[in-house]
């Protein structure tokens, strides 16, 4: 049993002489910083992003590997879509696919799309290389964009080209 399978684990206090703020930042480009430099290391960039939660009390994004927990800094999405898979999945900055989802898009700043990952615990922002790879999946339907995926149709959000960016 890791001490993340303890009902009260996200209660504990921090280890003595430390606290669980961090200054960890995700960036809106997808890139950690700790103490102001870039975290360059693959795979603790890779481990980081497979660690992004909410704290069950007051959620807050925390970075939870089962061992310990700590507080960062989400300065836009917590998750990024970096491409569209053959299948027309979305494929994660965590290293995981989902479907997309049926709703829960959004336009933001520079025309970024976003959409509900997680079952619609979290939000991802498109990267600009996987709303370049929606340009397949796009049709204009009924003066509005549409993702077409096998038979199913998603409207977007009103706003600029989610595959111009």
């Amino acid at each position: 049993m890791r001490p993340g399978d303890h009902p009260e684990f996200f209660r504990f206090p921090a280890p003595e002489g430390r606290s669980r703020e961090s200054s960890i930042v995700l960036d809106p480009n997808g890139r950690f910083f700790h103490e102001g430099q870039l975290v360059s290391h693959p795979g603790l960039v890779a481990a980081l992003h497979q660690w992004i939660d909410r704290h069950p009390d007051d959620q807050r994004y925390i970075l939870t590997n089962g061992y310990d927990w700590t507080y960062f800094t989400v300065e836009d999405a917590p998750y990024f879509v970096r491409a569209i898979t053959s299948s027309g999945e979305l494929e994660l900055s965590d290293g995981s696919t989902e479907p997309f989802p049926e709703s829960g898009y959004r336009i933001g700043e520079a025309d970024a799309l976003y959409c509900s990952v997680k079952g619609g615990r979290f939000e991802a922002r498109f990267t600009p290389a996987a709303q370049t790879g929606l340009g397949p999946f796009l049709a204009e339907e009924e003066g509005g964009l549409v993702l077409r995926i096998g038979e199913r149709r998603i409207r977007l959000p009103a706003g600029g080209a989610p595959g111009a960016r």
